[in-house]
């Protein structure tokens, strides 16, 4: 703070006061300098400079003491420095402070109420949204006083906040017929009421009516129609108004108007765009703010491009501007998504250096570690929380607990759930349906039962997640009946079942032959609105391939195609429900139509055709899908030689069922139960060859390389 030299005069405190930035500071120098020996008393000017620097609303309370300075001086001031006072309380939205010191204009401040200083009582009224009692004192001042285009302002103002801009419209159609030329604030109110109640339509055909009415929009104008417009998503028009300003000779794009392109191309997922505005900027010499830098920031790490994101971060810094919490979150968020941990840490450290991270940046970066199986580095920022003064939220609990179940640390995550329980803290449904989904993925049913039944008993509402988890873990140890119950209490809880509730049951129906069962629940689904997709229609041709209902599995097959494409699993069930049954020229048809359809055949598809072709003792069919399967580089599994094996051996081909089984071993693939099985039973018919291949690989070999249970065992040895 400047200090007061020895001889001081009105004009020096004023230099002072316009030279000290700290508002405080000058408030102390104000009331020192009536203390100082050689100072006669404050002037109207300094009065009016002091009176403008208490914004602040927390600086108001000094507006009283500086008036009864005002009076007890007896300085006679002009309209200037009361408007000054009326200004603090109607920005503060006080006005019967306001009209205190309306009705005392000439007590306080020895001079009379002028047609400013009604205006400025008209709009604290209207800022403090008292529309009535700013109506009751235009009548009573326009009687007295000669209105001007200010006092119509304020009362467009009115028109427009109350939401009646018909009336508002006509106003204005009725300013200019009666001489008083609207200005640019005119317009912009209006305008800016059109786009803030979404009306587009009517605020460009008012921001087309300036021009002609010779009335030039003004970058504020610009401004608040681009912004609407891109809250609005209309990326088209907001562009179209961009370029109309850049084509404007008498406006110039500021800050303000790079930072609403930025941000709203960024909100509209036009990053390349907003790069290019980013330099525009640049180029013609505006310095960016920081809300510039952080729109960028957050933009660019949401394209995933960060290290653009970065350089802009970097750039931010050399500009002299400290990033705050969110914008190094942004930064922390982005490295994360992009699996740079590394970097992630050296950011890590540097904000703690800083002083800048909070609750939201332990989130994020255990999340990222968690995403990394960095479990024990998660854990050790988990621990941090208490150094950095940070309280866990349901977020950050969820992070956790998610965290820890997706990298099979149940145990642990269990422990954590009954740590935040006990200590009161604040837990939400993502972290109960997590845990639920971890137990039941591990088979842990009962367990998992308990959490959700902790779940009602600590008050969270239990989800879609949570229940289908369990359907789904009812329906694999085949428990229907407990499936279906919680089914229904899903529904009475007012938890709607999603598409993937029905698949699961579906599914699990048709797994289990009850056709009827899962028919009623499709017809449930479509009555609820819920479209079946690829998996419902997968379910259910697969179900009716299991009873043998074929021709019914292709007509759900034919509708199935008018709504999707199908898959290779797709395909897999029908091309194995039609071998299951022997109609294997068909299945054929449908192996052949699968690559024009863009659907190349997988292993498993080969597999299934070549066995449905041996079963009909079409060996050269078979071993042409054999062949095929080596020429499309697919690498054969033991289920391949399996099926080829069965196959020759049915055909008395042993010696060549052996020589595949060696080929087998050589690309390491070993034999199973099923294989010997096959072998053991085609011996029977010719045991020297087998004899001699026991004899050559080494029984001893073959019962450690495979899966022979005792029963095949015994059968060997027999033979």
């Amino acid at each position: 703070m400047s200090r007061l030299p020895k001889f001081l005069s009105p004009k020096q405190l004023l230099k002072l006061l316009k030279a000290e930035k700290n508002t405080n500071s000058a408030l102390t120098l104000f009331y020192s300098a009536t203390q100082h020996s050689t100072y006669t008393c404050h002037t109207p000017d300094v009065f009016q400079h002091i009176l403008r620097r208490l914004t602040d609303s927390k600086l108001v309370s000094q507006v009283p003491r500086i008036l009864t300075l005002i009076q007890t001086q007896k300085c006679k001031c002009s309209e200037d420095v009361a408007l000054s006072a009326l200004k603090v309380y109607s920005d503060n939205k006080t006005p019967d402070k306001a009209l205190e010191i309306f009705q005392q204009m000439n007590e306080i401040f020895g001079c009379n109420p002028g047609i400013r200083s009604c205006n400025s009582l008209l709009n604290a009224f209207v800022m403090s949204n008292q529309y009535d009692r700013a109506e009751s004192f235009f009548a009573y001042f326009e009687t007295r006083f000669e209105t001007n285009l200010e006092t119509y302002n304020v009362m467009m103002k009115i028109l427009c906040k109350r939401n009646k801009f018909d009336k508002a419209r006509e106003f204005l159609d009725w300013m200019w017929s009666k001489g008083l030329k609207p200005d640019v604030i005119s317009y912009g109110t209006l305008i800016n009421s059109y786009v803030k109640s979404g009306d587009f339509v009517n605020a460009l055909e008012v921001f087309d009516e300036m021009p002609d009415r010779g009335v030039s929009p003004d970058v504020v104008c610009y401004n608040t129609l681009i912004d609407g417009l891109f809250k609005l998503g209309n990326l088209t028009k907001a562009m179209e108004t961009w370029d109309r300003l850049c084509g404007d000779y008498y406006v110039f794009p500021t800050v303000t108007t790079y930072n609403v392109m930025l941000n709203g191309l960024c909100k509209c997922g036009e990053f390349d765009e907003s790069f290019k505005i980013w330099q525009r900027m640049l180029m013609n010499e505006h310095r960016p703010d920081s809300f510039t830098f952080c729109t960028l920031i957050h933009g660019l790490c949401k394209s995933g491009n960060v290290d653009g994101a970065y350089r802009v971060y970097t750039g931010m810094i050399k500009s002299g501007y400290v990033p705050n919490v969110v914008t190094s979150n942004a930064m922390l968020t982005g490295f994360c998504k992009a699996g740079r941990i590394g970097v992630c840490c050296g950011l890590w450290d540097s904000m703690g250096k800083g002083n800048c991270r909070n609750i939201v940046s332990h989130n994020i970066l255990m999340k990222g570690l968690f995403e990394k199986s960095m479990v024990d580095e998660a854990i050790s920022i988990w621990e941090l929380l208490p150094e950095d003064g940070c309280v866990p939220d349901s977020c950050t609990y969820g992070i956790v607990i998610h965290g820890l179940c997706e990298n099979g640390y149940l145990s642990k995550a269990i422990r954590v759930l009954k740590e935040a329980e006990d200590g009161g803290g604040n837990l939400d449904i993502f972290a109960y349906s997590s845990l639920v989904k971890g137990l039941c993925g591990e088979g842990r049913l009962n367990e998992a039962i308990s959490i959700f039944e902790q779940t009602k008993k600590y008050g969270c509402k239990p989800n879609s997640i949570m229940y289908n988890e369990l359907i789904d873990g009812f329906i694999k140890i085949s428990k229907l009946l407990d499936a279906m119950r919680l089914f229904e209490e899903m529904k009475a809880n007012g938890c709607p079942p999603t598409t993937a509730t029905y698949n699961t049951l579906i599914n699990g129906l048709c797994r289990a032959e009850k056709i009827v069962d899962a028919s009623a629940i499709l017809k449930e689904m479509l009555s609820n609105g819920r479209e079946p997709d690829l998996v419902t229609y997968s379910s259910l041709i697969d179900g009716v391939c299991k009873i043998k209902k074929i021709d019914m599995a292709l007509q759900l097959f034919v509708w199935m195609l008018k709504e999707f494409k199908p898959d290779v699993n797709m395909y897999n069930i029908l091309i194995h429900g039609l071998c299951s049954v022997g109609r294997i020229e068909e299945a054929l048809n449908i192996h052949l139509a699968m690559k024009s359809c863009n659907c190349p055949p997988n292993l498993v598809t080969h597999n299934t055709i070549m066995d449905g072709l041996y079963k009909a003792r079409d060996c050269e069919k078979a071993s042409q899908i054999w062949s095929q399967i080596l020429e499309e580089g697919l690498k054969p599994d033991i289920i391949s030689y399996n099926i080829v094996i069965n196959g020759l051996c049915l055909s008395n081909q042993l010696d060549a069922a052996v020589r595949l089984l060696d080929q087998a071993l050589v690309q390491g693939v070993l034999p199973t139960v099923i294989t010997w099985s096959i072998l053991v039973k085609a011996v029977l018919n010719n045991t020297r060859c087998l004899l001699l291949y026991i004899a050559d690989f080494g029984i001893a070999e073959c019962v450690l390389t495979s899966d022979v249970d005792a029963k095949g065992y015994a059968l060997l040895v027999e033979i």
